[in-house]
């Protein structure tokens, strides 16, 4: 060692450096990529899915408007319609008197009741938020998409009937990103 200082870095700078430089390059791939949007269609689907549900297309992508849909009449109703489930970019809220309860990643087709307790209303403020289903989705930061954790989701409807739905997915070829295609049934409460 003869007194010569020695001029390498320490180790946990090139530990850091390397770590710094994977962010970068897994950033750049992920903004590289692009999605494969699926061939959803907004508005009903003419085919009726697995377990005896009914699918749904809707364009919840502006900021400034909630998509309001009803599930007993299967279609996205007016501001001053009755309505049960809201969509708006990737929040989804229930209406007033309405609640919602995750049941989890079972399978849609297996569902024919649901609990008649438990339900979380929508605490309605400047940024609206149901406890329930706040957080349907994963989110990559490799490619930065939203994707379904495919739960399925109970809502007690204002009028006291009972729906399962699971969010399919949430971009189509369309419109892009927000664009929710749900599937949904009716189910009797489990007493």
């Amino acid at each position: 060692m003869n007194g010569v200082a020695s001029t390498r870095p320490p180790i946990l700078v090139l530990v850091l450096a390397g770590a710094f430089l994977l962010l970068v390059v897994s950033l750049l791939i992920g903004s590289l990529t692009k999605p494969e949007f699926p061939p959803y269609q907004l508005g009903p689907s003419p085919e009726a899915s697995g377990g005896g549900g009914r699918v749904y297309t809707l364009d919840a992508s502006r900021d400034d408007h909630w998509q309001r849909f009803r599930f007993a009449q299967d279609r996205v109703v007016q501001d001053s319609g009755r309505w049960d489930v809201a969509f708006r970019r990737n929040h989804v809220i229930t209406a007033p008197g309405a609640a919602a309860l995750d049941l989890g990643p079972i399978r849609f087709d297996s569902l024919a009741e649901v609990p008649a307790a438990d339900y979380s209303s929508t605490a309605f403020a400047a940024d609206s938020v149901n406890p329930a289903i706040g957080k349907w989705y994963d989110y990559s930061m490799l490619s930065h998409l939203l994707t379904s954790k495919h739960h399925l989701y109970a809502v007690r409807t204002a009028e006291g009937a009972y729906v399962a739905f699971e969010i399919l997915a949430y971009y189509c070829r369309e419109v892009g990103a927000a664009c929710y295609t749900m599937r949904y049934k009716t189910a009797r409460p489990r007493v």
